[in-house]
């Protein structure tokens, strides 16, 4: 091994974890958006070697073995088609990415939390159809209220979201960091501008 390439990891355990591949199902579309499939390039490496990916594009960065040395992949895509999952999980993520991260009463973003539409105490129920997205300042306002009694409204009613409604939104939330390789694979099928 390159003594300056050793001694540069061992400084730098961390330098190489900087390198996320973007995951590809095998018909060239990201396994998922929300959030984005990123591997970590250890993982990416590992498949290629096992041929259970191709890889489509690669960083300048490389990695070395004894024997071998190879371009660590940005881009890799799945050999077999993995179908997507049509169920879409309850958890407080998917539900602040179907309200699109704002309070759906007011439209703030920032610091949210989750509010029943009906209240727990008057029989609400912790379902996709009854919990939104909301501010500290309008869930404490809204309390046990019904919206009437809190004098307030929805933005949208809540709703089961589809797999594919939360594709399409997880695409108006990128993550903060997007490598230029990634970035025709991620938007191919946007519409475009006339």
């Amino acid at each position: 091994m390159d003594g300056d390439f050793r001694t540069t990891f061992v400084r730098e355990p961390a330098a190489l974890r900087h390198y996320p591949a973007l995951v590809l199902n095998a018909d060239y579309r990201p396994l998922s958006y929300y959030p984005l499939s990123l591997w970590p390039w250890q993982e990416a490496v590992k498949a290629a070697f096992l041929d259970r990916v191709s890889i489509v594009a690669e960083y300048d960065a490389v990695v070395r073995s004894p024997r071998t040395e190879i371009r660590i992949p940005s881009v890799v895509v799945l050999k077999e088609f993995v179908k997507p999952q049509k169920r879409v999980a309850f958890t407080r993520f998917n539900l602040f990415l179907r309200d699109e991260f704002c309070c759906q009463y007011c439209g703030a973003k920032g610091d949210l939390t989750f509010d029943h539409v009906v209240p727990r105490a008057r029989g609400g129920v912790t379902s996709w159809e009854n919990v939104v997205a909301a501010c500290s300042p309008c869930n404490l306002h809204k309390g046990s209220k019904s919206l009437r009694q809190a004098g307030m409204s929805l933005r949208m009613p809540p709703r089961r979201p589809s797999a594919e409604d939360m594709q399409n939104i997880g695409r108006r939330f990128p993550p903060n960091y997007l490598h230029d390789s990634w970035l025709d694979f991620l938007y191919w099928d946007a519409e475009l501008d006339a």
